[in-house]
């Protein structure tokens, strides 16, 4: 029997062939073997530098607050669904526990996690994998988890790092092999967690399900297929949650849904059309439209998790397009996704072609190559290093020197429409922030339009109730709170209507904040950000 016949048989029994076929390595393929992992150590080393992203620097500094005592959508108001908060608060804990810094201790509790994910997907793997395959699967795994670079930890990363050992289930369930059932437990809660962050990302189970049902049922029947478990311990477990939110978060229901029906929806972003013509999101298009092509038309010889990885990838390209905003880190999962399935159709390929020998030899060199060739693709852009390399220089970091010269640790009140310089500086100098919303998004979607004829400030009493209550909350945080320092952005993120919206003049014209604001000087401005301290 050939090596393509063997290989065919093996992904539908229960074969050990490949054992003992890694004996003999020469020195060069133990080097690449170390070799290979040199790309995820260069990322790991780039991700540790500052900033923390911007939205996770924003859901930790939620946590951190949870913890001291500010209730989730009553005192501290976001359109996230609860369980990103929840998920954060280990590290806010860890942080108050240790001398590392929320930021530092929300790192290493995702690193954490991705060793274990890791760790997960090598107990996983396939009972056939071959010698090249599992010399890549153990080098690229830990690339494609970090290579998010400043998009690490963001929710879209999270769900990808969760997904991956639930691909590598769904093709034992595929074959037939069944697995221990402790990580079959684990990797059930894993991916429940990971998908349950967003509603988009059901997008990915749901296409991944579908090629699960349709590979089986045909060849074991449609009611042995519906059988398995784990969809169905999935579905479980996302209804619990459902059910537990309006228990626990009551706020969620009567606070957030209405100011996501209202306002959130049709907040920024554009049409499909438009946010598959910007060049990031129409490049992970076509690639994700080629790499599904391209499984497909591989042999089934080379297993399934190409293709259950290239079904992941269609679905984190659906959630991207329905949050129609073509943001970098919500093509995460496209890239890494991505990355598993053309590294593993590589690996597969080289085993079914080569000797026994040649394949073991060959292993930790392709292993090397594909990680290289994933570490320079990761490289595009402007996104790590360079963000990482500039950071010193950028408003973020200009905004952290002053922070960390004028009011170390201290209480800040931040009026921005933009949180990308605000929170990265907010979570390096630990400041504690006043104001219940992450930034003024409010005032961009209330004043999305208006008449030319119109002031451009409404009085109170023609204001929608979600703007009288965003002013009204300002006003209070600055009038009971009186920080030491109050940072406002010139640019407020709204269109010239009737004069350009100056977010200190409309806040000022608040009573109580104009009253509270006497007792503050200015004290500089960096890259647009008005700085004010109090007065001593």
């Amino acid at each position: 029997m050939d090596s393509l016949t063997r290989q065919d048989t093996a992904w539908d029994s229960t074969p050990s062939a490949s054992s003992g076929r890694l004996a003999g390595l020469n020195l060069a393929t133990r080097l690449a073997a170390v070799l290979a992992l040199l790309p995820a150590l260069g990322f790991l080393l780039v991700l540790l530098a500052p900033p923390l992203n911007p939205d996770v620097s924003a859901v930790l500094d939620f946590a951190t607050r949870m913890l001291r005592g500010e209730p989730l959508y009553e005192r501290l108001v976001d359109v996230n669904p609860p369980l990103i908060f929840l998920l954060n608060l280990p590290a806010a804990l860890l942080a108050e526990w240790t001398p590392l810094r929320p930021g530092q201790a929300l790192q290493l509790s995702v690193l954490l996690l991705c060793a274990a994910v890791w760790r997960l997907c090598i107990l996983l793997r396939h009972p056939a994998e071959g010698p090249a395959a599992r010399a890549v699967l153990l080098a690229v795994l830990p690339l494609l988890m970090l290579q998010a670079g400043f998009d690490f930890a963001q929710r879209e990363h999270l769900m990808a790092v969760a997904a991956l050992p639930y691909l590598i289930l769904a093709e034992r369930r595929i074959t037939g092999q069944p697995a221990p059932r402790r990580l079959w437990w684990a990797t059930l809660l894993l991916a429940a967690a990971g998908f349950a962050l967003k509603p988009h990302f059901l997008a990915v189970p749901a296409l991944v399900e579908a090629a699960v049902l349709l590979s089986v049922a045909p060849r074991r029947g449609l009611a042995a297929a519906l059988r398995d478990p784990l969809p169905w311990g999935l579905a479980v477990l996302w209804l619990l949650y459902l059910a537990a939110i309006p228990l626990f978060f009551p706020a969620y229901l009567d606070t957030v849904l209405p100011l996501i029906r209202d306002w959130y929806l049709d907040f920024g972003g554009g049409s499909v059309g438009q946010v598959l013509r910007s060049a990031i999101t129409g490049s992970a298009a076509l690639f994700t439209l080629g790499l599904a092509w391209l499984t497909l038309m591989a042999p089934r010889r080379l297993g399934w998790l190409p293709r259950l990885a290239a079904a992941a990838a269609l679905g984190g390209l659906a959630a991207a397009l329905v949050q129609h905003k073509g943001w970098s880190y919500h093509l995460v999962p496209v890239w890494l996704f991505g990355g598993l399935a053309g590294a593993m159709l590589l690996a597969r390929a080289a085993d079914a072609l080569l000797p026994d020998a040649a394949a073991g030899r060959a292993g930790p060199l392709l292993a090397f190559a594909a990680a290289l060739a994933l570490a320079c693709f990761a490289l595009r852009g402007d996104q790590s290093p360079w963000v990482q390399l500039n950071y010193a220089n950028s408003p973020g970091g200009q905004l952290a020197t002053w922070l960390r010269r004028e009011a170390p640790r201290g209480e800040l009140l931040a009026l921005s429409p933009d949180i990308s310089g605000l929170y990265p500086a907010v979570q390096d100098t630990e400041q504690r922030l006043l104001l219940p919303y992450m930034s003024t998004w409010l005032l961009q979607a209330t004043y999305a339009t208006c008449h030319p004829a119109a002031p451009r400030y409404r009085p109170e009493t023609a204001m929608p109730a979600a703007e009288r209550r965003l002013r009204d909350e300002v006003a209070e945080a600055l009038a009971f709170g009186m920080p030491e320092t109050v940072v406002i952005a010139r640019w407020s993120g709204i269109p010239d209507c009737g004069g350009s919206f100056d977010l200190l003049e409309y806040f000022s014209q608040d009573r109580r904040f104009a009253t509270a604001f006497r007792h503050y000087r200015p004290a500089g401005e960096i890259a647009g950000y008005r700085l004010f301290r109090r007065r001593d």
